[in-house]
């Protein structure tokens, strides 16, 4: 099996998904609420490998398939795909909306509050753009009978050009 690396820009986002994932899990709060303190990045990349490790073993048979459990896990403590997998989503909504809902979830000016005075200022006209980004991305969870809308959707994320903004990351750092 050949590894193609991705790019660090591609990495950082990454986490950065994760940070605004585990803001948005704190904002709503209640079942969503993060188990656990906010990962920095080089725990962040540790929990990464070890699930990737993991996925890999089990696809090579190296491990039992109990080993899901672990994976899971590790999956749910670095909110991995959480933004852009339509099950994780609407599984995350579900939950969130059982509770009551959260003004985050559909108004980019309430989701904006996630942010940090320094990453407002860093995504200067950008900001709003950035919300309405994330808030596409919850969108995936509506259309899953749908595959045009489910595409469209999918066409809008990837057309996004997203910044690396977060102060969890470090700055100064290549992007590529």
């Amino acid at each position: 099996m050949t590894v193609v690396p991705q790019p660090v820009s591609s990495l950082l986002r990454e986490y950065q998904d994760y940070v605004l994932a585990y803001r948005l899990r704190v904002a709503v709060g209640g079942r969503v609420t993060p188990a656990d303190a906010l990962l920095s990045i080089s725990r962040y990349a540790r929990k990464r490998l070890e699930r990737q490790a993991l996925a890999r073993a089990l696809v090579n048979k190296e491990i039992p398939l109990s080993g899901l459990r672990d994976i899971d896990r590790l999956t749910s403590e670095t909110a991995f795909g959480f933004w852009h997998n339509p099950s994780e989503v609407a599984e995350f909504l579900r939950a969130a909306l059982r509770q009551g809902g959260h003004p985050a979830l559909g108004d980019p000016g309430v989701f904006a509050g996630l942010f940090t005075p320094d990453e407002h200022q860093r995504l200067g006209d950008r900001l709003l753009p950035v919300c309405e980004y994330y808030l596409t991305c919850l969108s995936l969870a509506a259309p899953g009978i749908d595959p045009a809308a489910l595409e469209h959707l999918y066409a809008r994320i990837e057309a996004f050009d997203l910044p690396l903004f977060v102060d969890d990351l470090p700055q100064g750092e290549p992007t590529s």
